[in-house]
């Protein structure tokens, strides 16, 4: 069972919301660095780069806070249930990224990409059963909204694309991998958030930075060894194309910081839901620097996920 969180100050009990904002508009500039970074060296090679380069960043960030007087204090009293949470969201959030991959792999993609936008869902069920945060009423509609939207975005524009196999192949393997990443990702935030409830006492600033700190220097080492194993010219990829790494890793480590920031303020499931205008973030820069009018099933999942988040902060 995780440690009872403190009752958060007056103001801090809202901050997760611009937070979040925050977060979701640095993940947007990181996953258009890492975009370019895939061509070169893989999808887990740029991921790798994201975590390898963001680890000074998160560094520096809780050096920072141990000197601002502000946020000053002693080094958290860290613990094996600490870490056993941490290591929790720390690989469940690769074996996320490695279920995507196989989904993507699958002749039926789309239907893989489709199921694993249903992490919100999942985490409103993890946070349940393991950190007995049961989600209100209007924090499941909204998570519901947002979710339907993010799916509507995800599914082909022609009706040429659709899957093959019609609905079937909504049961096939593409949709078993959806799934497990979609699960992936929900436990990675809940080990997170499960991580950030062990340390009553501490600041959410300071949680947050250590939070970040220790999970992209267990996903260094676990991923830079499988690359390191697998797939060696990966890493000479993100090495060679060091500056293009760094930004991918400077803004990595600014959206994590303030993922794990908004865990050590409020549930999972209110960060992964309002987490979703990252989408309506993307479809912006989109629409803006390459001109894409959107469709009509897309400008319906972008309502679907503004109402959505609409819902979640009137909640």
């Amino acid at each position: 069972m995780p440690a009872l969180p403190l009752e958060p100050a007056p103001l801090m009990a809202y901050a997760w919301v611009p937070i979040v904002l925050w977060a979701a508009l640095a993940q947007t500039a990181r996953n258009a660095a890492q975009r370019s970074l895939v061509a070169q060296a893989g999808t887990l090679g740029a991921t790798l780069a994201r975590f390898a380069y963001g680890l000074p960043f998160a560094a520096a960030w809780v050096a920072v806070l141990h000197a601002l007087p502000a946020t000053a204090a002693a080094v958290p009293a860290f613990h094996v249930g600490y870490f056993a949470w941490l290591l929790l969201g720390a690989v469940s959030q690769l074996a996320a990224t490695a279920f995507l991959l196989l989904a993507m792999k699958q002749r039926n993609f789309v239907v893989g990409v489709a199921y694993s936008k249903t992490d919100a869902l999942q985490v409103a069920l993890f946070a349940t059963l393991f950190l007995r945060e049961l989600p209100g009423w209007i924090t499941l509609l909204a998570m519901g909204l947002a979710t339907a939207g993010v799916v509507l975005l995800s599914l082909p524009r022609k009706a040429a694309a659709v899957p093959e196999g019609g609905v079937r192949a909504w049961a096939g393997m593409a949709a078993l991998y959806g799934l497990a990443s979609g699960a992936g990702f929900a436990l990675s935030a809940v080990g997170y958030r499960g991580a950030a409830l062990q340390l009553p006492g501490v600041s959410p600033w300071l949680s947050g930075g250590w939070g970040v700190l220790w999970a992209q220097a267990i996903q260094t080492l676990l991923l830079g060894g499988w690359l390191a194993w697998r797939a060696p010219a990966s890493l000479r990829a993100i090495a060679t194309a060091w500056r293009v790494s760094v930004l991918a890793g400077s803004a990595g480590a600014l959206a994590s910081i303030g993922w794990f920031t908004a865990f050590a303020l409020t549930s999972a499931a209110n960060v992964r839901t309002l987490g979703m205008v990252e989408v309506v973030f993307s479809y912006a820069v989109s629409h803006r620097l390459l001109r894409e009018k959107l469709a009509p099933a897309e400008q319906a999942g972008l309502l679907l996920v503004l109402a959505g988040v609409v819902s979640l902060l009137f909640s």
